[in-house]
């Protein structure tokens, strides 16, 4: 067990007064580190921002959190900005960590009740609506922790005895002190950590074990893959006590298909596969879609992990549960929605992966940026122009976190996560036109990007400047901006036969700022068709 519990969370998640009763209860000492910032510089903090500015103050609040962090067995009630900073994220991960989860809405009523207080200064204005801007930027920072509790509900004493389970018990769940944890997606369909961690590959085995799989390990991957980091995997699961198979498809977007998924029943059901078993799907997106829906129908399910060897499987097709194949129709017209027991992401793999495939994983990354998260696109524009750059632990580890927020908020893309299509209605059309072998996944969707901006200024919900930023950091991508040589007729026929489309109109997500974007039916057809023009050569 740590000697030290930090909680972070928004102010008025009632960090101060639970720290209080959590070391009392434990005999512990306390430290608030707005209280020691306060000592130390002999002012109060509203001084502080007005007189110094927040870059001070927040190298104030690391010298704090490093000072409390010396006091042997300690709670500690941090900032609600110490998670967002490099200096505060590496003294936290010393510690167990706890968020305390509140609703701006409760947090806005409670710091409303405390009389004499001046305003704190992230919050003038407007309390609720900032609280809730600071909730959105800081969620990913705060869903690192190791354990969260929802406080609306409970009351100080009730927070404290949470915490103190939380603390006894290692954690709030299997994924409680495993190293690299970038988020956690909670469904009904299942839970599970992401880990996003350089070197992860060779504790595969260890991971399988601790999430309490058993039974033998099948290894799905492909022609691609296999050879480079089969024998890692492999060795990892039987160092662990696991008897471990592979199996390799062919690579490529073409064998996303029910007659590969025929090969893969054979191989699991002539091993006599059994319901305890697991099956492991190492590869880019079309391994873990394929692999992820044969381990969902084998013998009505076994299950799986997901270990993406591509920068586009690492920050979308193996998080959230869609798992399928392609019909000759349209792309992932087959398939069905089962989550895996844990993802795997390996960012060092991702240096042995042509720089084409790179490119398009960057598609994914730049797409969850604007229509999710401002602070990502700039980001990824600062820096921009060097690939390598942008496909690394932290934007990978960001990226994954908020498609992880939107399938635990949506798992079935009944609401929210439709979002996650910005692109891909036309990007879909003209990789089906292309028969799924001229262009790969995330330069479609760059280019189904443009039409998809193209329409939302047509229409008056983007400034033009808005799409010049977004084509600009697509062009810095490496990706293109129009199709060249793909019948327009067939993408036109793929769109109409998309899974997104409803009584015959197709449903599409644009921009309304970056940052910000939304579900738009009745799209007048002069929009698309010029749209179409611009982006189909």
């Amino acid at each position: 067990m740590s000697d030290q519990i930090f909680l972070v969370g928004l102010s008025g998640s009632g960090k101060s007064t639970v720290g209080r009763l959590l070391a009392d209860r434990l005999g512990w000492s306390f430290a608030d580190t707005d209280t020691l910032i306060e000592r130390t510089a002999g002012r109060a903090i509203p001084d502080i921002f007005r007189e110094d500015g927040e870059a001070a103050f927040r190298e104030l609040e690391g010298r704090a959190l490093a000072r409390a962090a010396r006091s042997g067995q300690v709670v500690v009630a941090t900032g609600g900005g110490a998670p967002t900073h490099d200096a505060g994220r590496r003294l936290l991960a010393d510690g167990f960590t706890v968020w305390l989860a509140v609703s701006p809405e409760v947090a806005a009523g409670r710091l409303a009740a405390q009389p004499g207080d001046e305003p704190r200064p992230l919050l003038a204005g407007d309390p609720r609506a900032r609280l809730e801007s600071l909730l959105e930027t800081r969620r990913d920072d705060y869903a690192r922790s190791d354990a969260s509790i929802e406080v609306d509900s409970l009351t100080p004493g009730q927070a404290c005895e949470q915490i103190l389970r939380l603390w006894e018990g290692g954690g709030s769940g299997a994924d409680s002190g495993i190293p690299g944890v970038a988020a956690t997606v909670s469904t009904p369909g299942g839970s599970y950590p992401i880990v996003v961690r350089e070197g992860a590959l060779a504790g595969l085995g260890g991971l399988c074990e601790r999430i309490g799989l058993s039974g033998r390990a099948f290894v799905l991957t492909d022609t691609g893959s296999g050879p480079l980091f089969a024998a890692t995997a492999l060795d990892s699961l039987r160092a662990s006590g696991f008897k471990a198979e592979s199996m390799a498809i062919p690579a490529g977007e073409e064998h996303k298909t029910l007659e590969t998924v025929q090969a893969v029943y054979d191989w699991l059901l002539g091993e006599r596969v059994e319901r305890g078993d697991f099956l492991v799907c190492l590869g880019g997106g079309v391994v873990t879609d394929l692999g992820g829906f044969a381990a969902a129908t084998v013998l009505r399910g076994i299950p799986f992990v997901h270990v993406p060897t591509t920068l586009l499987g690492m920050v979308d097709a193996a998080v959230g549960g869609k798992t399928g194949v392609d019909h000759a129709i349209g792309k992932n017209l087959v398939g069905a929605f089962a989550q895996p027991r844990l993802v795997l992401t390996d960012p060092a793999l991702l240096a042995t992966l042509p720089p084409r495939h790179l490119h398009s994983g960057l598609a994914e990354l730049v797409k969850h940026g604007f229509i999710l998260d401002e602070e990502l696109v700039r980001l990824l524009e600062d820096r921009a122009g060097d690939p390598t750059n942008l496909a690394t632990e932290d934007l990978i580890a960001r990226s994954t976190a908020i498609k992880a927020r939107v399938v635990s908020d949506d798992e079935r893309e009944a609401g929210s996560r439709t979002l996650l299509n910005y692109g891909h209605t036309i990007g879909h059309g003209i990789e089906a036109a292309a028969g799924f072998s001229g262009y790969l996944h995330g330069e479609a969707v760059a280019i189904g990007m443009h039409a998809a901006g193209r329409i939302a200024c047509e229409v008056g919900l983007l400034p033009a400047a808005a799409l010049d930023r977004q084509q600009d950091l697509l062009r810095a991508c490496g990706l293109p901006a129009r199709a060249e040589g793909v019948d327009r007729q067939a993408v036109v026929d793929a769109m109409r036969s998309d899974k997104k489309v409803r009584d015959g109109a197709i449903s599409w997500v644009l921009l309304e700022r970056i940052g910000q974007a939304a579900v738009h039916r009745d799209i007048p057809d002069e929009a698309v068709e010029a749209a179409l023009d611009a982006v189909l050569a």
